[in-house]
């Protein structure tokens, strides 16, 4: 139960950087990315590492119930093209699409 917390808090948190908005910039920041942004990212791409076990760049229904609760109670939506798997440039899609919603 701890492990769903903290997935879900640590999603959320996720989506909160993705959602605030771009302010100072460093030389080694693309344009517009703010470290908060950055450090969501990172957060995301190391979160979705971790749940897929397979290493395979797929995360299936059934790793991402394991690993990323958040994305399997979405799973439906970010894989509208209906293959059995997201990907993470998909999660990063939906994410950044329902941040800009709120």
């Amino acid at each position: 139960m701890q492990k769903i917390a903290a997935s879900i808090a640590s999603l959320a948190t996720c989506l909160a950087l993705l959602s605030a908005p771009a302010f100072a910039q460093t030389a080694t920041q693309p344009m517009g990315v703010s470290p908060r942004v950055e450090r969501g990212m990172q957060m995301l791409q190391t979160r979705f590492a971790q749940a897929n076990v397979t290493h395979d760049g797929k995360l299936t229904r059934d790793q991402a119930s394991t690993g990323m609760p958040m994305v399997a109670k979405h799973f439906d939506e970010i894989d509208a093209q209906k293959n059995g798997y997201v990907t993470l440039p998909q999660i990063e899609a939906f994410m950044r699409e329902h941040a800009a919603q709120r």
